[in-house]
């Protein structure tokens, strides 16, 4: 909206000719979205409180958790408003990667908000049946990759894929495209939802994993720093650097209220939605790949709940104490404390290897 505003501005003084650098739009829209965080947070626990929108505790679930039973969930709401407010004060709104992006936010985000309110309503921690939800993702997941072939026929998008260490290489699924997109969103949203269990761990590894987005969206938007660096350079990425911006400033600031011992809680509202967008983001930057890298510790998480399932099913034994992982090393002895900032520290090693492996082809 500032972008529309102020930049025709630019005949009459040439100050407003800042608004058309995307550097400075996405650091306004991250401290943008981190204001909104702390304004509205507050505002949003006490409404939560007198609608009684308490977390359901797991009975299996360790012990100490049992405490936090009735802490304020849903807190999600406050992180899609965060990022989606500030990314249409500052982003080009004419850019259509911006709203798929948004799209695929509040989409995700309505699955989790349907789960959490269910929970709610019946006073347990069951929501959607795992069936259920698996095919309302697939359901989004199917209309973002027919969308994103239609834009390939309209010469807006090119969906070769762009693989790891190799450069030059571009293979096209055709319609197999739309079941890469169900994978990739899916299980985005899925591994950061199986990482919501400990105050602060999953917001703090979504933010690293943004942060770590915001550069990969403006080098690949950027024709220069693309070709540097042997990435795709797609024109209209550039535009999601505010956007991703915008989730590191709405991380940042909902992590306030949800550090130890948390206020508030984001629910599958919240790790549904930064899931689905982070995926979408990979997928709109042609660096799918690179989100198995920078979102590693998702991947851990997820892989632990794999392996222990399909361990116990195969053998009647576990591999951990409990899974997802962050539970096993809470049974092994962890404080909580302890687990959420040493898993921050793996979740930053991963970022940085997601980005020093942009120059590796």
């Amino acid at each position: 909206m500032f972008y529309h505003l102020l930049v025709p501005l630019t005949d009459y003084l040439h100050a407003f000719n800042v608004f058309r650098y995307i550097t400075f739009r996405a650091s306004m829209a991250t401290l943008t979205a981190l204001l909104v965080s702390l304004v509205l947070g507050p505002k949003l626990i006490r409404r939560l409180q007198q609608f009684e929108v308490g977390q359901e505790i797991r009975e299996e679930g360790p012990s100490s958790h049992h405490a936090k039973k009735g802490t304020p969930t849903m807190g999600g709401l406050l992180i899609v408003t965060a990022v989606v407010l500030p990314t249409v004060l500052w982003a080009d709104l004419r850019n259509p990667y911006v709203w798929i992006a948004v799209a695929s936010m509040f989409t995700f985000g309505a699955i989790g908000f349907l789960d959490d309110w269910l929970k709610v309503a019946r006073k347990q921690n069951l929501g959607f049946t795992a069936r259920r939800k698996f095919l309302l993702q697939v359901l989004v997941g199917a209309v973002f990759g027919l969308l994103l072939l239609w834009m390939e026929s309209r010469g807006l998008y090119d969906t070769g894929l762009t693989l790891p260490f190799i450069k030059g290489i571009s293979p096209h699924l055709g319609w197999g495209y739309v079941l890469f997109t169900i994978l990739v969103l899916t299980g985005s949203a899925n591994a950061v939802n199986l990482t919501d269990g400990l105050d602060g761990l999953a917001i703090g590894a979504s933010l690293m994993v943004a942060a770590t987005f915001t550069v990969i969206a403006y080098a690949a938007g950027h024709a220069l720093v693309a070709d540097y660096l042997g990435i795709p350079n797609v024109k209209a990425a550039g535009e999601l650097t505010i956007f991703c911006g915008s989730m590191v400033g709405a991380c940042l600031g909902f992590l306030w209220f949800n550090s130890h011992p948390a206020e508030m809680f984001m629910g599958d509202t919240g790790s549904m939605a930064l899931g689905g967008s982070l995926g979408a983001v990979a997928i709109l930057v042609k660096q799918e790949f690179l989100l198995v890298i920078a979102g590693g510790l998702f991947v851990l998480e997820a892989m632990s709940v794999i392996l222990q399932v399909g361990s116990f099913k195969l053998r009647k034994r576990r591999i951990f104490k409990m899974s997802p992982l962050h539970h096993h090393f809470e049974l092994a002895g962890w404080s909580e404390t302890k687990v959420v900032i040493r898993f921050w520290i793996i979740s930053i090693i991963f970022g940085l290897l997601a980005l020093a492996s942009l120059k590796l082809r």
